[in-house]
């Protein structure tokens, strides 16, 4: 993926990446707020060397550097802590190890002790008193045996205070860092929901399965909720884009007349009887005669969409029972002529491969200058690809985030 791709994902999924924002906010949120907040007191202690003159002056300073190192590790030993237990009268040892940090100041023979605890005064106590117990193990451990004085000396420079302010939780701190992780999160999220998403979402996608052309892109609208004919003769988006897909119809096949037009999708729910109906409105407004057939005998949806009787229809004319005019409705005030299905039959397969289904066709291309088909879906049965054979040409609606791939190119493979 490159940058480009990035931006676009994000973009698409900006809900997921919004989320995962809000989510980690919320947890940095609930911690800080609910953590025993931590006060930190720290004492500094200086190491020097008993040396007087400037040879072992800076002799003994390059001495007391490398102690100050091994005097960082003492202030953790279980001796030290032991000490400043019986000195506080009331700690565990162990509780003391993991409340003290000490570091040595880079380049300088300067040690600092930190202790960390809930209470601000105990915190204080307890470096000081590591501080003072530090100075008495280096006195015993740097004094010679037999001498009296020691050869370096811990001295106390900056006694511990008690703090004001906490150093652990610290909100701003933390809810940026949650902000800056919940982003990254976010972000990580919606590409592996990209790379692992086989829906098609562009023209491009749809191109990598089939050389046949995109003929329209019919996006969202709330007007579509409206009936068709108030719609469509208005100057919406909705509208534009039929009127856009009618005309790219005129510059499909040029050499052979496309009279009679299936169209079907891969699966239920991807919006191939809206696009017949909106698709069959929108041709009569152009001054056409068009005839809208519904031809999906299981799962009809026509009659009910367009307010229409539904007691008669294809099948009644494939069953030899009344004539395709007499089943003909006219939709509101269009010139537009709809069969619906009429009574759902037990074979619906076997109707649609019918001579009678042929010589339906035979009548409707001598009366119309278009006759569109709504046929099923092309996954589940194999009505549509069997109607495809008697028609002209196939539309496949192919829905935006829906539709996988690999259901595209099947369906395509039946078609063909």
């Amino acid at each position: 993926m490159e940058l480009q791709d990035y931006w676009r994902t994000v973009r698409r999924r900006w809900r997921l990446v919004l989320g995962s924002v809000l989510v980690v906010l919320a947890v940095a949120a609930v911690w800080t707020w609910t953590v025993t907040p931590l006060y930190s007191s720290t004492t500094r202690i200086f190491v020097s060397t008993s040396q007087t003159d400037e040879n072992s002056a800076y002799t003994g300073n390059l001495f007391a550097t490398q102690r100050v190192a091994s005097y960082a590790d003492l202030v953790t030993s279980n001796q030290l802590a032991e000490r400043v237990a019986t000195e506080l009268g009331d700690a565990e040892p162990m509780d003391l190890r993991e409340q003290v940090t000490a570091s040595a100041v880079p380049e300088t023979v300067l040690l600092e002790i930190e202790a960390t605890d809930a209470d601000p005064e105990r915190a204080r106590d307890i470096a000081q008193a590591y501080a003072e117990q530090l100075q008495l193990l280096v006195e015993e451990l740097e004094t010679p045996r037999g001498e009296t004085s020691a050869v370096v000396k811990a001295t106390l420079i900056d006694d511990a205070q008690i703090a004001r302010s906490p150093v652990s939780p610290q909100p701003l701190r933390n809810l940026a860092l949650a902000g800056v992780l919940g982003l990254l999160l976010g972000i990580g999220l919606a590409v592996a929901r990209e790379l692992l998403d086989t829906s098609v979402k562009s023209a491009d996608d749809v191109a990598e399965i089939t050389t046949a052309p995109v003929l329209g892109n019919i996006f969202q609208d709330a007007d579509a909720k409206r009936a068709p004919h108030e719609v469509l003769s208005t100057a919406t988006p909705w509208a534009e884009a039929f009127r856009v897909l009618r005309t790219n119809m005129q510059y499909v096949d040029i050499d052979n007349e496309q009279k009679v037009l299936v169209v079907s999708s891969s699966l239920p729910g991807e919006g191939k009887s809206t696009t017949a109906v909106n698709l069959a409105v929108t041709l009569t407004q152009a001054g056409q005669r068009v005839a809208l057939v519904e031809c999906d005998l299981r799962r009809p949806l026509i009659a009910d969409r367009l307010e229409l009787d539904g007691t008669i229809g294809t099948t009644s004319v494939l069953i030899g029972k009344v004539s395709a005019q007499e089943v003909m409705q006219q939709y509101a005030d269009t010139s537009l002529d709809v069969m619906v299905c009429g009574q759902i039959p037990p074979n619906p397969s076997e109707l649609l491969q019918s001579q009678a289904m042929e010589m339906l066709l035979l009548d409707l291309r001598s009366r119309y200058d278009v006759v569109i088909l709504d046929a099923p879906p092309l996954l589940p049965v194999t009505d549509a690809a069997l109607l495809a054979t008697r028609a002209d040409g196939a539309d496949v609606v192919v829905r935006h985030g829906r539709t996988t791939r690999d259901q595209l190119s099947t369906a395509i493979e039946r078609l063909d």
